[in-house]
Order: structure tokens, then C-alpha cells, then sequence
């Protein structure tokens, strides 16, 4: 096997930058475990703010000539990228397993996501188009060019590492930028160095893509402030994202920035719903992936003639689930990502019970395995129905009718995904559109992404747009060019 290569076993514990794979200076060390056995995968030296600084200028360096790079090569090289994806997806798979706790459901679902993301970008360098404009001036022509946006910082998530990395990363290396991406301390591997590893196999340019792993709590500010960056991609926490967003737009170089935050996506059960549909959809939105997912269903809105049956047939289902080793083909609910997470989460449950909030379901947490957990009759204004829980927790709240419905899922500060359940479309459109928020899908669940539709929030749920068209209006900046013929008449 050559050292490009992805092994489910080898991958490098190095940064990556400018085609050379290089030990962090930072004096911080990475340990990097399986969540589901406590197993060692990786250790590496962590990357400092000179290793950010490195990565950027090797990445403003490669810009030029990428840019120029003629499309068809980039389509080839990204096709390239498809194929490895698809030829490794085995190995992939297992180190989604290993590192994120993923179930093999999900993982297989992420990695066929991220080879079907980079075979549709394939096409983006050939989709670039500007426009010819009227002019008032006599003899001018006026032009509008679709450029690059130069280098593009990337910093990913733990949940969805793979596919949430190379969302952004695809797209804009596919659109001539060059890219630095810093993913997720808790994955490491599986949002970044395993994607250097799949850019360097596929051919791609030194400097086209960098990896830099360190803690944000060292190079996160640097990442976002640096003078080369002109775009900040980030997917993450609400409160993370803020703090993003103020260093990018109050610094000395102000910058584009698309932000991809947290969700508290509602799905609302009307009272001419299937129940049968929408209790089934309620309980694969709310635990694929444990409830890590920021468009994962947080909570359920039911119309209060359907209560009863609905919970009766949720509990029925949540009870089903098998919790246990996420790389056996039937479990469900696998580990969650860390210590920090399950503690969190048995806050919150702790708190509902204190709170006197009816448990439906549940059980004990062992290791960083926590059962599915279902509380009922939960108000609006509770934790649990007001905040993002990141979990395998589901409240249930009863709505008087569609307009309580309404006011309910409007509630609060987020606005990513959502979901109504009805039998009459042309009701479930007008529910949908008065929901505010970025995503909507009737009688289906809130977790949706397609690479040709626009993914992204409203509220506190964030800014820009991912996927198809709406990524390339994000990766690119409008240029307005004029060419004038003769000599014009100037007032003075």
C-alpha cells in the first residue's frame, strides 16, 4: 500500500499542509478513542497557530493556479475523488464507527452521502456563469464574472464528520478556491485527515486542500482572524458559531461567513394525520445517530385527539430499539461522542424528573451508552422542548389545535429543520410555509440533504445556504467589469 493510501488502521497522525504531511507544534497532544470500547486509535501531536499560518499561505500560494486549472481537469480530479470514496467505503465506513460512534446504518449512509456530494460537484466547474449587463453609457459593454472567493477556512463537526466536511470543502475547491480545514478534536480522523488522505490519492495539487487539528481553544480564534481566509465555513454550536461570526465581521479583515448552527427542528402531528406514519417518522428523526444531528427531530408536536394513540405507539417503538456495540447491523443506538455529551444529557433528564415531567421510557446510562428516552405531556416552556438536546431524549407536547400547533413550532430561537404530518397536501403546505425556518417536509422527517436543494436556517439557526446552485453563489463573489470604447466625456 503507497503512503497515500487510506487504511482503516494507518492514517497518518500528522497535519496536513501543502501536499506534506507534518508534525503539530503545539506542546498539546491528541488522544483520540473509540467511544463505544475506550480504545486508542490515534495520538498526535496537535497543531499551533504557526501550523495555522503555514497552512494558509500554502493554500493562498496554490489559489492562483487552481483557479486557472482548466474544469475539465478539475471534474476529473473530483470524479476521481467519487470513485476512492466509493472503492474504500468499507474502510470509511469502519472508521466512522470506531471514531465518531456511529451506527453502521449511519455510517454507510454518510459515506455513500459524501461520494454522491463529490460526484455532483464534479459538474460545478462547468456551471460557473456570469452575465452580459445593459449599459447607459455609450460604448461600454458591461460584464458580470462569477470569481473565486481565494481561500476558504473550513471548520467541521463531530456528528456528521465526513459528510459535513466535505460539504463545504467540495464544493468550493470545485469553484477554484483552496481550502484549510480544521474538523473536530473528538474526529479527527474521519473529518480530516482521512479526507487528506482520499485529496492526496485522488492527484489533487499541493496546497489545494490543508488539515490542521488543534484545539480551538488555541487556534480557533487565529483560524477565523487570519488575513488570508476571505470565507469562514462553519458547522457547530449556536454559541460558537456567535463567537465566529464577531471575529470575522470585527476584526481588521472583515470576511464572508456561512454559519450552520444548532436546531430545535419541531415535527408537528396534526389532527388528520397517519398516526401510524408519523409515529415511526418521529422515532427515526429523533434517534438515528443518538439524536446527534442539528436537524434531528428535538421535539414533537401532537394534536391533542391523536395523543393518546401517538404516545402509545411511540413508547412501543422507542422500547424496540437495540442499544449496544453501533458496528452490529441491528443496533440503533449506539455510544454518544464523549463524557462532556452524556453528562449533559443526564442533566437534562435529571431536570425533567425533577421538574415532575412523566418518563415513558428510559433506563440507565452504561458507558457512554444512553437508552432512548420519551417523557410525555412536556410544556412549551419546559428545557427539554425549548433547548437543542443533541440526544437520544424526545419530548412529547400535546397542542390544542393546528394553530397552537403553529405557535408552538415558531417558538424559541432557532429555525433549521422541521416536519408536519397531514393527509391534505394542500393544508400541509400552508402549515409548512408559515413555519419559520429554513427546511420543511411534509410527512417525512426534519433530517434531509440533498445535494441540489438549499440547506441552511433561519434565527439563531444561522446563515448561508449549502448545496447545488445556492453553494455557488456562497464559494463565489459577483465582478462587475466595464469596457469602453472611444474616449469618453468627463465634466471636468
Amino acid at each position: 500500500m503507497s503512503t497515500a493510501q487510506v487504511s482503516a488502521y494507518h492514517v497518518k497522525g500528522h497535519q496536513y499542509i501543502n501536499g506534506r504531511w507534518q508534525t503539530g507544534r503545539s506542546q498539546r497532544r491528541l488522544d483520540d478513542r473509540d467511544p463505544f470500547t475506550g480504545q486508542a486509535l490515534l495520538e498526535m501531536s496537535m497543531a499551533s497557530v504557526a501550523d495555522v499560518d503555514q497552512a494558509y499561505r500554502a493554500a493562498e500560494h496554490a489559489q492562483v493556479a487552481w483557479a486557472a486549472c482548466p474544469p475539465v481537469q478539475k471534474r476529473a480530479l473530483l470524479n476521481r475523488l467519487a470513485v476512492l470514496i466509493e472503492s474504500r467505503s468499507e474502510e470509511i465506513t469502519a472508521w466512522l464507527i470506531r471514531e465518531s460512534g456511529s451506527t453502521r446504518l449511519k455510517a454507510g449512509f454518510e459515506c455513500a452521502s459524501a461520494a454522491n456530494l463529490a460526484r455532483e460537484c464534479a459538474s460545478m466547474p462547468f456551471e460557473v456563469e456570469g452575465r452580459i449587463l445593459t449599459s447607459h453609457k455609450p460604448g461600454e459593454q458591461s460584464f458580470v464574472f462569477r470569481e473565486p472567493l481565494g481561500v476558504v477556512g473550513v471548520i467541521s463537526p463531530w456528528n456528521f464528520p465526513l459528510y459535513l466536511s466535505m460539504r463545504s470543502v467540495v464544493p468550493a475547491i470545485a469553484l477554484g478556491n483552496t481550502v484549510v480545514l480544521k474538523p473536530a478534536s473528538d474526529t479527527a480522523v474521519t473529518g480530516g485527515l482521512l479526507i487528506a488522505h482520499l485529496f492526496e490519492e485522488a492527484g489533487f495539487p499541493p496546497g489545494v486542500l490543508n488539515v490542521v487539528v488543534g484545539a480551538g481553544s488555541e487556534i480557533g480564534d487565529a483560524f477565523v482572524e487570519h488575513p488570508v481566509p476571505s470565507f469562514i465555513s462553519f458547522t457547530g454550536s449556536t454559541d460558537v458559531g456567535r463567537n465566529v461570526g464577531r471575529i470575522a465581521n470585527g476584526g481588521q479583515f472583515i470576511k464572508r461567513v456561512a454559519l450552520e448552527l444548532g436546531g430545535n427542528s419541531p415535527l408537528v402531528v396534526l389532527d388528520d394525520a397517519d398516526i401510524e406514519h408519523a409515529a415511526h417518522a418521529a422515532v427515526v428523526g429523533r434517534f438515528l445517530h443518538q439524536g446527534q444531528i442539528c436537524m434531528s427531530v428535538n421535539r414533537i408536536i401532537v394534536d391533542q385527539a391523536l395523543y393518546p394513540e401517538f404516545a402509545e405507539q411511540v413508547v412501543a417503538r422507542v422500547r424496540q430499539l437495540k442499544v449496544g456495540d453501533p458496528n452490529e447491523p441491528d443496533t440503533v443506538i449506539g455510544p454518544v461522542i464523549n463524557q462532556q455529551q452524556l453528562q449533559g444529557l443526564l442533566r437534562k433528564i435529571d431536570n425533567a424528573s425533577s421538574a415532575g415531567l412523566r418518563l415513558l421510557a428510559g433506563g440507565s446510562a452504561s458507558g457512554l451508552l444512553l437508552p432512548p428516552h420519551v417523557f410525555g405531556d412536556v410544556p412549551g416552556s419546559q428545557e427539554l422542548a425549548v433547548e437543542e438536546t443533541f440526544g437520544p431524549i424526545l419530548p412529547l407536547i400535546v397542542a390544542r389545535d393546528a394553530d397552537h400547533a403553529l405557535a408552538l413550532a415558531n417558538a424559541g430561537e432557532y429555525g433549521l429543520s422541521s416536519a408536519v404530518f397531514t393527509q391534505d397536501m394542500a393544508r400541509g403546505l400552508d402549515f409548512a410555509r408559515k413555519i419559520v425556518a429554513g427546511m420543511t417536509h411534509i410527512n417525512d422527517i426534519t433530517v434531509d440533504d440533498q445535494p441540489n436543494a438549499p440547506f441552511g436556517g433561519e434565527k439563531n439557526s444561522g446563515l448561508g445556504r449549502f448545496n447545488g446552485h445556492y453553494a455557488l453563489d456562497e464559494f463565489t463573489r459577483a465582478h462587475w467589469v466595464t469596457w469602453r470604447a472611444g474616449k469618453p466625456q468627463y465634466p471636468f
